[in-house]
């Protein structure tokens, strides 16, 4: 058998990599990475077939412009770090001059993380607020396990970590609703802050908005300084649902009486709906447990899948 021709084998070097599994973030991107495997693939064919290598030269893994591209990953700087409970934290990341995301409300974007040689990504939603220029921020939750985790837990300011986007958010008009019922677990709450502060910061948007936090314990609230804030604008409500915390008696006076314990039920979605000032457009976010829950509960109360959405 004659040996693979030196010409062949550079070609077969310069062949894209298909993905794997693990570098899907399951947020139904478009572009997904399989989409820009796929193009890839036919421009490597095309190029091949006519043995023309500078065919392939366009071809951008990553781009240091700092420009957010759906396409390709950009190189993002960490400018901060800060630790808000146990196991979540909130990451500043540098935008050059005075530039935004410029991203619309609720939308994500995707990091790329090598861990152990395995390229890994996931889908996480800014919490800056829209028009937030020379920065983004993001909240993220490490888990014990998480390989994403691993890799996120070594950042360090002056980092630099690769981000493509973005991908999905919620089609939010001013005015459009009557009342937002917020239903936000854990980390769940990132998408919801965008939306909120975009409501609170327009004077002319007039929408109710019932945001529901669920958390483990009281310490394991996210942002409590900012929540406060925004539940002093008169359209703001914010209830936590507390499901480790048997009593409400430690908790200070100012979060007993919107706080409840144990999970968020049919009964507590109920009575939760009841004091809506106006029949509710749902958003709901956090593990896809949660969500089925939630939409399961909601149809219990008489809310239809078409006034919900879930991100």
């Amino acid at each position: 058998l004659q040996a693979m021709s030196d010409n062949e084998q550079d070609w077969l070097a310069l062949r894209p990599q298909e993905p794997s599994p693990s570098q899907c973030c399951g947020s139904g991107c478009k572009p997904c990475i399989y989409d820009v495997y796929e193009k890839e693939l036919a421009q490597w064919e095309r190029a091949r077939a006519m043995q023309d290598k500078s065919l392939l030269m366009g071809k951008k893994e990553q781009s240091s412009n700092s420009e957010l591209n759906p396409d390709t990953f950009t190189a993002f700087s960490v400018s901060s770090v800060e630790q808000l409970t146990e196991d979540t934290y909130q990451y500043k990341f540098e935008l050059p001059g005075n530039s935004g995301l410029r991203l619309s409300l609720g939308q994500h974007i995707v990091l790329r993380g090598v861990v152990n040689g395995l390229e890994v990504q996931r889908a996480y939603t800014p919490i800056s607020p829209g028009n937030a220029e020379g920065y983004f921020e993001v909240l993220i939750k490490c888990y014990e396990a998480g390989l994403m985790s691993q890799y996120i837990k070594t950042w360090k300011r002056g980092d630099v970590v690769f981000w493509r986007g973005p991908f999905g958010g919620f089609p939010y008009r001013p005015n459009q609703h009557g009342e937002l019922l917020m239903l936000a677990s854990g980390t769940g709450l990132a998408p919801m802050i965008p939306i909120l502060q975009s409501i609170t910061d327009d004077e002319e948007d007039e929408t109710f908005v019932t945001l529901v936090g669920c958390f483990p314990t009281f310490e394991k609230i996210y942002l409590k300084p900012l929540l406060q804030d925004l539940a002093r604008y008169w359209n703001i409500r914010i209830f936590y649902v507390l499901s480790q915390e048997t009593s409400l008696e430690k908790l200070p006076w100012s979060y007993q009486e919107n706080t409840y314990t144990g999970r968020l039920d049919e009964d507590l979605m109920r009575t939760i709906i009841n004091s809506c000032r106006r029949r509710p457009f749902v958003l709901i976010c956090g593990s896809s447990a949660f969500s089925e829950d939630m939409s399961r509960y909601l149809k219990a109360a008489g809310i239809e899948e078409n006034s919900c959405f879930v991100f």
